[in-house]
């Protein structure tokens, strides 16, 4: 018998209006707008989620269950997203559905041939399109039988999870001088802004990252990156 309703639903087979029943889904991704985002889908289409917000993270993960479906961000903060999908699509336990996930288009060729079965641009918002293209993966036996409402939800996240990731960007850029750094904080911020339909915040990670990689920091645009995150913030603190 299961010990919980959560154990309870993975015995379930999917059904029309919750297709991913019976899926456990490990998220590898750093951005906790994002994730939360990945959550609400995931928890409207009837599978289990899991956070790892590393490569290391995602290994201990790994270690511990095998889940039915692997969606990994191509930039992480600890190395690159398209290392992990080489070694989960070599390995002989070899998970059901393998998909990364990246703000950059271009990133599409090099995921597909590191070995996912499919590439996911974000933002990730609509319920649907989600639940579409990961059953158009999916083993025909692990798929809902007959008709499947097509649903038009679009997930918004919490705000919190917004400011969380704008409090990690602000540390890093403050505490942090290297470019490497710089370079990982301008292109998680400039998905987190996209994400959030923040232009502003976008645009200005952007530029920055149009400067790199350089001999020395663009300070001028940093300073003013850290100066739209923290106006940012502030505006959280008075809703």
């Amino acid at each position: 018998m299961p010990e919980s309703l959560e154990d309870f639903l993975l015995t379930r087979p999917p059904t029309a209006e919750r297709p991913l029943l019976g899926q456990t889904v490990l998220v590898v991704e750093d951005s906790r707008f994002a994730c939360e985002a990945l959550r609400m889908i995931c928890q409207r289409s009837g599978a289990r989620i899991r956070r790892a917000d590393c490569l290391k993270s995602a290994a201990r993960h790994l270690r511990t269950y095998r889940p039915g479906i692997v969606l990994v961000d191509v930039g992480l903060s600890d190395g690159s997203g398209l290392d992990l999908v080489r070694d989960l699509a070599a390995s002989d336990a070899r998970v059901s559905v393998i998909a990364a996930m990246s703000g950059e288009t271009q990133n599409n060729d090099a995921a597909l041939a590191a070995g996912a079965d499919v590439f996911i641009p974000k933002p990730i918002r609509s319920v649907s399109a989600f639940q579409a293209t990961i059953l158009a993966e999916l083993p025909r036996d692990a798929r809902p039988v007959g008709l499947r409402p097509v649903s038009s939800d679009e997930v918004i996240p919490d705000p919190i999870a917004y400011r969380d990731d704008l409090v990690l960007a602000a540390d890093l850029l403050e505490t942090h001088t290297d470019i490497e750094t710089f370079q990982y904080v301008a292109s998680f911020l400039t998905g987190l802004g996209n994400a959030a339909d923040d232009d502003g915040l976008a645009k200005a990670a952007q530029s920055v990252n149009q400067m790199l990689p350089a001999k020395a920091p663009p300070t001028d645009a940093i300073q003013s990156l850290l100066a739209v995150v923290q106006n940012r913030l502030t505006d959280l603190q008075q809703v």
